[in-house]
Formats: structure tokens, sequence, C-alpha cells
């Protein structure tokens, strides 16, 4: 792609957010859901019963722990939005590129914003349409290959740990310059 053809960019805020929106909205329920079991923990401590009182706040620690893996999987899939416009900003759009982030559909999703910004969101949403990837397809296919995965340190570093990545371009001031 050239300069000429690169089409208005959005703040990376609003990319930020685009690219985790079904990790923000599941960030909202855990939130929710943290609420919900920390009053019923509340409540099952006045009962001095030591059943409800350990499924409460196991309950509790479960949505509460989930806050911080949700906020820390959204940051992570921004570095491979950034990674990844910049690998189409540069080849244009390739199925190389695309298969590198077809593991989850957070990763794909990423993906397909970032192709998306860049003018090629057709081209990604039909080739993830020809590998049999449906809309539906949530859960990440390495945990079906791998059950083990909580033990395996791939999960861990690239789910939660992605190195932090400086886009090479600077596409709204690209932008910007096409239009002056």
């Amino acid at each position: 792609m050239n300069f000429l053809e690169l089409p208005s960019q959005p703040h990376p805020a609003v990319s930020y957010l685009r690219v985790g929106r079904l990790l923000y909205w599941s960030l909202i329920l855990f939130l929710l859901e943290s609420w919900f079991y920390w009053g019923q923990f509340q409540a099952s401590l006045q009962q001095f019963s030591l059943f409800w009182v350990a499924l409460w706040f196991g309950c509790f620690l479960f949505s509460f722990v989930h806050i911080f893996l949700v906020i820390m999987d959204g940051w992570s899939r921004f570095q491979n939005y950034k990674r990844a416009k910049d690998l189409f900003f540069v080849h244009g759009f390739n199925s190389r590129i695309a298969d590198m982030y077809v593991g989850s559909k957070c990763q794909r999703n990423a993906a397909i914003v970032a192709a998306e910004e860049l003018g090629y969101k057709d081209e990604i949403m039909n080739y993830y349409q020809s590998r049999g990837i449906k809309w539906f397809h949530y859960l990440p296919y390495f945990m079906i290959h791998d059950p083990l995965f909580l033990f395996r340190n791939y999960f861990w570093e690239r789910t939660f740990l992605e190195k932090v990545y400086e886009p090479k371009f600077d596409y709204r001031s690209l932008h910007l310059e096409r239009a002056i």
C-alpha cells in the first residue's frame, strides 16, 4: 500500500477499544460478577457456614482474577494489532500474515481491525471464511489441541505477556500528509 491510498485513521484509543471489544464486554461482566460474589461472600460471613463462605469466596476470587487477565489479554491483543497493521501496510494483504493471528477469536479480531483500517477488511474476512472459521469460533484452537495449555509457557507469553510493539509508522500523520 502506498501512502496515497491510506484511508482515514482512527485515534489509537478507538483502535484499542475496537481490538478488544469482546474482552471489554467480558471485563464488565467480571466486574459485575465480582461485585455480586463479594456481596454473597459478605452475607455468608453472617451465617457462619464454612461451605458457603468458601464457595462465595472462591467464586469472588475466580471473577476478580479474571478482571486482570482480561485487561492483560486486551493489552496483548493491541500489540498484535500494531504488528499486524505494520505488516499489512508494508506487504499488503497476505494470507501468511493473517495466519499468524488465526489462533483465537481475539487475535483474529486484532488482525481484522488492522486490516480494516488499511482497507483490507474484505480480503481478510474472505480468507478466514475460506479457512472454515466461523463467527462463533470463540474458543482458541490451542485449547482444543492441548488440554494442558495452562502449564505451557507459550500460553502465558502469547496470551497475557505479549512484548511491547512500537509501530513503525504514524498512520494518522501519514493520512493527514496525504490530505495536504
